[in-house]
């Protein structure tokens, strides 16, 4: 008896030592595993890169953040029980994802009813930040980044476009949605709007439509493999470079180029982030992410490093491991990382799209468009 209580005092000492083994309880919810993992497993890589330099010095006087992952498999119910588990069961003080607009538009509501501040770092579709006020987001819109990349195309002398999206998720309809607008705005004319499920392997169909109506460009709305499966059946029924692609934010990842390889070279993608940025931030991440991983970034891991910042100097900001406190914070961001100056506004998307740029796919890699 006498020994437990002394086992017992000695655990409460340490407990309420200042830095003595305190740690702070981050979340996140990943795709992992499954058709759309690339995503959630890029985005890992950028938080745990992250907090190599947070925990040196930790946060809140230092006491280190414990990331817990969890996989959700980019299913929304699988996302909704990692969610509750990390708010359940670790105590988070924020979660970080999920991967997926499709996800967030599930999950969302959940943290948000229970006052846990989510920041999506992937999540671009519209309407993301009106789940609520503890709903945060990193990546910007593809309202501000896909009129860029149009813009981009019109310059290269594009007047008609086909358009082809998923029409069974979220992200791919909001992504469209933006395509036509932004088509629209510039006097491009539509010639054609396609769809296909996220799933299909057979755009046979759609692509010999818009082959006889021979459009100056095709734009694609999908997750990478449809969009990769859509540029490889493209090419095979002799839709040649003449006719440019363009795709939104899910084809900007590695993906595109080890799925469709040379099918792809000159499609074209706007991003927030290159890996050639001329910045001494960017290049020691590149670098420190090279030498950890093996291999490039890719955007969606450089929003992920940066967010794992904003979310470390919001719970140093705060003062305290409290929710209330945190989502505080976030709110007054102000922070310069590897995609640039960043602050939240009053709704809590990213306040600027000054850093976007088009990027061209050539020989499995994006580089800057010309």
């Amino acid at each position: 008896m006498k020994r437990r209580y002394l086992a017992a005092c000695a655990a409460a000492v340490l407990a309420f030592a200042p830095g003595a083994y305190a740690q702070v309880q981050v979340g996140a919810v990943e795709i992992l595993s499954g058709p759309a993992a690339a995503y959630g497993i890029a985005i890992k890589a950028g938080l745990d890169l992250a907090l190599d330099t947070i925990n040196q010095k930790g946060v809140l006087g230092g006491q280190k953040i414990v990331l817990t992952v969890e996989d959700s498999a980019g299913n929304k119910d699988q996302a909704i029980n990692a969610a509750r588990k990390l708010i359940g069961r670790d105590k988070v003080v924020a979660i970080i994802g999920p991967t997926l607009s499709n996800e967030m538009f599930a999950v969302g509501p959940v943290t948000n009813e229970r006052k846990v501040p989510t920041v999506g770092t992937s999540t671009t579709a519209a309407g993301i930040t009106d789940i609520g006020p503890y709903i945060f987001r990193t990546s910007l819109p593809e309202s501000d980044v896909v009129p860029v990349t149009f813009k981009k195309a019109q310059s290269r002398g594009v007047k008609t476009i086909a358009l082809m999206y998923a029409n069974d998720d979220a992200f791919s309809k909001s992504g469209f949605d933006v395509m036509k607008e932004s088509a629209e705005k510039l006097g491009l004319k539509i010639v054609t709007i396609e769809t296909f499920g996220s799933k299909d392997t057979d755009f046979s169909a759609q692509l010999t439509k818009i082959k006889g109506l021979k459009p100056d460009a095709i734009g694609i709305s999908a997750l990478v493999e449809p969009v990769s499966g859509v540029v490889l059946q493209a090419r095979s029924l002799g839709i040649g470079k003449e006719t440019l692609l363009v795709g939104g934010n899910g084809s900007n990842s590695p993906k595109l180029g080890e799925i469709a390889g040379a099918a792809a070279d000159g499609m074209i993608v706007g991003s927030p982030w290159f890996i050639a940025k001329p910045d001494a931030k960017n290049t020691a991440f590149v670098e420190a992410f090279r030498k950890k991983f093996n291999k490039d970034p890719d955007q969606f891991a450089a929003q992920a490093f940066d967010t794992m910042f904003i979310v470390a100097d919001a719970i140093n900001r705060a003062g305290a491991a409290d929710t209330e406190k945190v989502t505080a914070a976030l709110g007054s961001t102000k922070f310069d990382g590897v995609m640039g100056p960043f602050n939240f506004t009053a709704h809590r998307d990213p306040g600027s799209n000054e850093g976007v740029v088009v990027l061209e796919m050539q020989a499995g890699k994006f580089g800057v468009a010309k």
